[in-house]
């Protein structure tokens, strides 16, 4: 088991694994393009071990309290390393593109309901889920890097919500007040229970 200042590290490292793959998301026109080397994120995260809130959060049901006080701290850590790639990013001359387009994005969900984000929310973390289980028990090499691939472009393309990437993109477009600080933990209520639904069905069946 970690440490919390471990946990934290890690978690830091794994917000900017997945703001690599925004900036990449960001940079692209094509959004086919963009959500399918997107996957860069989460492939990171997942091959080198790193602490990703909507992926951890998946087995809260599965680990001991340890684990499940561990994922706040993860959620803390995966927000500074989204907020330092973004400032980084930002002293760059990449900066004021990324912070353009995502200026756009980050003002639709700022401005949309609140149900609307939870909902997103939900169906993005059944798609990581999906990812991420298929990762790591997928008995196939090809199946594993398929899982990922799959899981994170249909999350994108659909349009759902995942807290950690909306944390690098509010972050960039400098949207943080009050308003999006409240979609994002919203969002993140909505990652906690969609990442939850399938490992407690699965539990059902087994019994």
């Amino acid at each position: 088991m970690r440490s919390r200042i471990e946990t934290f590290v890690f978690g830091m490292l794994a917000g900017i694994s997945i703001s690599i793959g925004g900036t990449v998301f960001l940079s692209l026109d094509n959004k086919v393009l963009g959500a399918v080397f997107f996957t860069v994120g989460l492939f990171t995260v997942c091959t080198f071990g790193f602490d990703l809130f909507t992926g951890k959060v998946c087995y809260v049901f599965d680990r001991d309290a340890d684990y499940a006080i561990n994922l706040p701290i993860m959620w803390a850590g995966n927000f500074l390393g989204a907020w330092l790639t973004a400032f980084l990013e930002s002293l760059t001359r990449i900066g004021p593109a990324l912070q353009e387009k995502a200026a756009g994005m980050c003002t639709v969900k700022a401005e949309d309901s609140l149900l609307s984000l939870f909902i997103l929310g939900v169906f993005c973390d059944i798609l990581i889920y999906i990812a991420v289980d298929g990762y790591n028990k997928n008995p196939h090499e090809v199946g594993k890097y398929l899982s990922l691939l799959f899981g994170v472009a249909v999350f994108i393309l659909c349009g759902t919500e995942h807290c950690v990437a909306d944390m690098y993109y509010f972050s960039i477009a400098g949207m943080w007040n009050g308003r999006t600080l409240l979609c994002l933990l919203v969002i993140t209520l909505g990652n906690a229970c969609g990442g939850v639904i399938f490992p407690l069905l699965r539990r059902l069946r087994a019994k």
